[in-house]
């Protein structure tokens, strides 16, 4: 008898998250113990994920290394984790920059001896039809995903192997696997960072060198200032309906410094995504090239073109969550609210 493709299509991603909840489980108090001393690099610190993962190492009294380009938003952040018991340092770090990702690897073998983990999480975001994006924005995003995350990524290589251990961690997205609609360099970058991901642990097998790990997250659109700071040029407000909390990826990632996975697909969306992709690609694509124009442009409030963050950084958005579903929750209210008529009481 033969097996509907639909079956295939729902069993897959099922199994895969009944044997994957644990992924983005937060530490027990155990857990946190062993990260107690051990000192983690994470760079884009200053807000979103970065954020989130910096306070959650901190928490559990590690030495976590603060690399962004907002030096006052590190500092804030040093100062709360600090009071949550962990050891901060601050290196302000631009990731494109090679002199500055060498500063950072000295700075933190200077204070702390050693490197257990290396996060490399920096990224920023342009959005819109690939030829309306300018071509300066492209270069800058990809200097920034992609190169920067192989700059990080070959520094700690190097020190890992001759410490005989370590975990790297590069954060992608699902984008990696799906490409997103108006996010070309974005999901090109962050395929670069897959693939990167892929071949380092095809070399640490054929090396044989099972201390050190090299892990990809791919989480789904997370609700962190990412939207808020990225370069925009569809002519609406960037936002999805269908975002996840930041506190999926954060755990995640903790998690992966005590329990390193060649890859963690972040979420049930990003896994359903990641398998409808794999098995029925041209459905995926009509669904999301759709879902993109309309969740993400047409729905959304009308706002002038902006390179963002790309070149320059902006101190807004220091948080771990952007606060955008609770934006979208009053935008949705207020558009539901009856309007006024002429001459009505008001």
């Amino acid at each position: 008898m033969r097996t509907s493709p639909l079956l295939v299509l729902l069993a897959v991603p099922a199994a895969l998250l009944l044997l994957s909840g644990c992924a983005t489980q937060s530490l027990n108090e155990s857990e946190r113990n062993r990260l107690v001393g051990k000192t983690f690099v994470v760079t884009g610190a200053s807000s979103g994920i970065g954020r989130g993962v910096a306070l959650q190492l901190g928490r559990s009294g590690a030495n976590v290394v603060l690399a962004a380009r907002r030096t006052k938003a590190l500092e804030s952040l040093a100062r709360e984790i600090v009071v949550a018991g962990g050891t901060p340092l601050v290196v302000t770090t631009d990731i494109s920059r090679t002199e500055d990702m060498q500063h950072l690897l000295n700075a933190t073998l200077e204070r702390f001896g050693r490197i257990d983990g290396w996060i490399n999480n920096a990224a920023v975001m342009a959005t819109g039809r690939f030829e309306d994006i300018p071509l300066e924005d492209h270069q800058r995003l990809l200097d920034v995903n992609l190169k920067g995350t192989l700059t990080g990524s070959y520094l700690a290589m190097r020190q890992f192997r001759k410490q005989g251990e370590g975990v790297l961690i590069n954060v992608a997205s699902i984008d990696s696997e799906v490409p997103h609609t108006y996010q070309a360099s974005y999901s090109a970058s962050k395929a670069g960072v897959l693939s990167l991901g892929r071949v380092l642990n095809q070399e640490l097998r054929l090396n044989k060198e099972r201390d050190i790990h090299v892990v990809t997250v791919m989480p789904w659109a997370i609700d962190t200032p990412i939207w808020d700071h990225a370069a925009n040029y569809t002519g609406h407000q960037p936002q999805m309906p269908t975002m996840d909390g930041p506190e999926k990826p954060v755990n995640a990632i903790v998690r992966a410094t005590l329990y390193p996975r060649r890859e963690i697909t972040v979420g049930y969306k990003a896994k359903l995504a990641y398998w409808s992709h794999r098995l029925t690609p041209e459905i995926s694509d009509l669904f999301s090239r759709h879902a993109v124009q309309k969740g993400q442009v047409d729905m959304n409030p009308q706002v002038p073109p902006t390179s963002g963050n790309l070149h320059t950084p902006v101190e807004t958005g220091q948080g771990v969550s952007g606060g955008i579903r609770e934006r979208m929750r009053e935008q949705s209210e207020h558009s539901e609210q009856p309007q006024a008529q002429p001459g009505a009481a008001r």
